[in-house]
């Protein structure tokens, strides 16, 4: 599974890296809705949720459908800024038919929306995008209800909030970070300009690539997708706030977004997907998962696992190899017995691995 965007039509030199504050405000809106996502953060996030006003708490509650579990496209903006206002102003500009669907493309879905007709005027598309807020809970149904009924008061509450966010506790954050986004978008600027593409996508994330014929930029996810990049260009925006996400903007037309983690915690990088995912399949037969426990112990020879569960030692040889292809196993040879013995470091990496694709 991966998510690839043809770059075909792209020019390099609209190819770049950038800061965006409104992009930071929703990465950190996202940790104080979601903190388990990211625990290095929840600290900060706990703190942060106990300091708000009521009144903020229950306007970001009211809110979140568009933070939470998916992130609204309003927050990936197709161009960098030197502050929050003046992203706020574009956001002004946008027509509501843009305005509103972009706010309401809510969905759990794995791949990427097309756009379609405008709720405000497209009945089944309104009933859609209700439908979808309400599975939220009532009170993000009734944020967007009330968007669709009147967009332009909605618009405004929602500047307010962004604004009343940023005297509350983003301004503060966004000093912290500020220096530290802008140094690693010029740094991968002049990766970009000195080194190639290839290694400035390396440098972003390592779940990022560049297929062999250099047209098309994939992105190691447990999700589908094809994107199709404009002359309009693509842009890089560097988080202090995202870590594990990788999060990717189809701007239908306009520029692609991704936002990146600018740093990364000091932990093992998840594996591939591919890798997991036949480590799992590995283990997943049952006679594979009973020779695990067994392998889990200490070595053991293929003759001593196939008494053991009454298989003929090629029937043993055939799910030893399995395990052995998907780096599970390790083998040694003492005089003329080889023992296989269970990899314990990597099973025990099989669960954060997965939640590691899972929440890239």
């Amino acid at each position: 599974m991966s998510v690839v965007i043809d770059i075909s039509d792209v020019p390099l030199d609209r190819i770049s890296f950038a800061v965006s504050p409104l992009a930071e405000l929703g990465a950190v809106l996202h940790v104080l809705a979601e903190s388990a996502h990211h625990p290095g953060l929840h600290e900060w996030a706990t703190e942060t949720t106990a300091s708000l006003s009521p009144d903020l708490a229950d306007r970001l509650h009211e809110a979140d459908l568009l933070w939470r579990s998916t992130r609204s496209d309003l927050f990936l903006p197709g161009s960098g800024a030197a502050s929050l206002g003046e992203e706020l102003d574009a956001l002004d500009r946008l027509d509501d038919d843009y305005f509103v669907a972009a706010a309401v493309e809510i969905s759990c879905t794995t791949s990427f929306a097309r756009p379609g007709p405008s709720p405000l005027h497209d009945p089944e598309d309104r009933r859609r995008a209700l439908e979808l807020a309400a599975a939220r809970g009532p009170r993000q149904a009734a944020f967007a209800d009330r968007l669709l009924e009147d967009p332009q008061a909605v618009r405004a509450w929602l500047r307010s909030l962004l604004a009343q966010c940023e005297q509350a506790f983003f301004g503060d954050v966004w000093q912290r970070v500020r220096n530290q986004l802008v140094a690693d978008a010029r740094h991968k600027t002049q990766i970009l300009r000195h080194q190639g593409l290839e290694r400035a996508l390396a440098a972003v994330s390592p779940a990022i690539s560049l297929d062999a014929a250099r047209s098309r930029i994939v992105i190691d996810k447990l999700q589908d997708g094809r994107l199709t990049g404009t002359a309009a260009g693509l842009v890089f925006l560097p988080t202090a706030f995202g870590w594990p996400h990788l999060v990717i903007r189809d701007a239908h037309g306009d520029r692609t977004v991704i936002q990146y983690p600018a740093a990364l915690p000091d932990v093992p990088p998840s594996l591939p997907l591919e890798t997991v995912q036949r480590r799992l399949e590995a283990v997943a037969h049952p006679v594979r998962l009973r020779l695990c426990r067994t392998l889990a112990r200490g070595a053991h020879s293929t003759k001593e696992l196939a008494d053991a569960y009454r298989l003929t030692p090629p029937e043993v040889s055939r799910h030893l190899a399995v395990l052995k292809k998907a780096g599970l196993i390790k083998t040694r040879r003492e005089g003329r017995y080889v023992l296989h013995e269970l990899d314990l470091q990597l099973i025990s990496r099989l669960g954060p691995d997965l939640l590691g694709n899972a929440l890239r």
